[in-house]
């Protein structure tokens, strides 16, 4: 067999072919759904130029939480229901630190992502490695009361009561015309395309990342072959984590914190990663938005903000049934 060398790992490379197949077969899938999207787009820009300008926003926030969801679903295989809590409390330190040092929020994504980097490796040598193989009913009961533990230490240790920080530059704006709407939202898709580009990279051009990705494919293949698989596992989760982390900072600097924030976002990070598919990254770009311009257009009419929340679940519930109704037919 032809195997490449990753380190002290050896990896297949028919294994990385495989996978990179596995991409390729989504791209004409792609294509079709970019294509709607612009010409959806082009309709809003028209018609509702606001709701495409906050859609692309919130579409952003939501593509860079769950990014690092699904890379622990590709690779790791763990439904991590504890996600958005590992956000709130990456949050709770980084505001934290800025409190105590005086430091501009920001400042504290190197200390905030190192920290949660940490914490991501106690977490998974303390639970998540024990559960490979365990029934998944198992694995979503302990990620769940990893998500319990920690929300009732942020409970402990700065109260139910919200906080939030006033940064100046999160107000910006720009106008347009006679239209004026907020800039900041778009660091949210400034990060999402960075953590794509940067995941994408990783996964396709670095030796570890390539060993990664013949461990989400085969890890029993990737094993006969010299790749220490535990040791793979240990990293995607730990990094997965910290990238949460920084996005943890950069939601701080728009939202107010609190114990249960983060529950809603592991739900539609969840969701996001459903419709995209298992470990596609690419497919968390394009549900996140669509149900991120779907929100903003249901709250832009007088009277139908609650629904937002309502039709993006019952979007996932169609997209899951549909798949499950073609996959039954094949």
């Amino acid at each position: 067999m032809n195997n490449q060398r990753c380190g002290s790992f050896e990896y297949p490379a028919p294994l990385i072919y495989l996978g990179l197949k596995l991409l390729d077969k989504l791209r004409y899938k792609n294509y079709q759904i970019a294509i709607t999207l612009i010409i959806g787009g082009v309709v809003l820009a028209l018609w509702k130029p606001f709701v495409l300008i906050e859609g692309l926003q919130v579409a952003g926030l939501y593509a860079s939480i769950a990014l690092p969801m699904a890379l622990i679903l590709g690779i790791v295989g763990i439904i991590n229901l504890a996600h958005g809590d590992f956000m709130m409390f990456g949050a709770y330190f980084a505001y934290w630190f800025t409190v105590y040092t005086g430091a501009d929020p920001l400042v504290a994504i190197f200390p905030v992502s190192l920290g949660l980097f940490l914490i991501g490796m106690a977490t998974y040598r303390g639970t998540i490695k024990y559960m490979h193989g365990a029934p998944e009913l198992i694995q979503l009961l302990l990620t769940f009361g990893i998500s319990i533990v920690l929300q009732q230490l942020a409970n402990l240790f700065w109260t139910s009561q919200p906080v939030s920080i006033h940064v100046g530059y999160a107000s910006a704006s720009a106008t347009i015309g006679t239209f004026t709407f907020g800039t900041y939202g778009f660091v949210y898709v400034a990060a999402a395309v960075i953590l794509f580009i940067g995941l994408f990279h990783f996964l396709r051009h670095t030796r570890i990342g390539q060993a990664a990705l013949a461990t989400g494919q085969n890890p029993t293949g990737a094993k006969l072959v010299g790749i220490n698989i535990d040791r793979i596992y240990l990293l995607i989760f730990s990094i997965s984590i910290a990238l949460v982390g920084v996005m943890s900072v950069l939601f701080l600097t728009r939202h107010s914190i609190f114990p249960h924030v983060g529950g809603i976002f592991t739900l539609k990070s969840f969701c996001l990663a459903a419709m995209a598919g298992l470990g596609n990254l690419t497919g968390i770009l394009w549900a996140s938005l669509i149900l991120g311009l779907g929100e903003s257009f249901v709250k832009s009419f007088m009277g139908y903000a609650g629904w937002a929340d309502i039709i993006f679940f019952v979007l996932i519930i169609v997209v899951i049934m549909v798949g499950s109704y073609r996959r039954r037919v094949k």
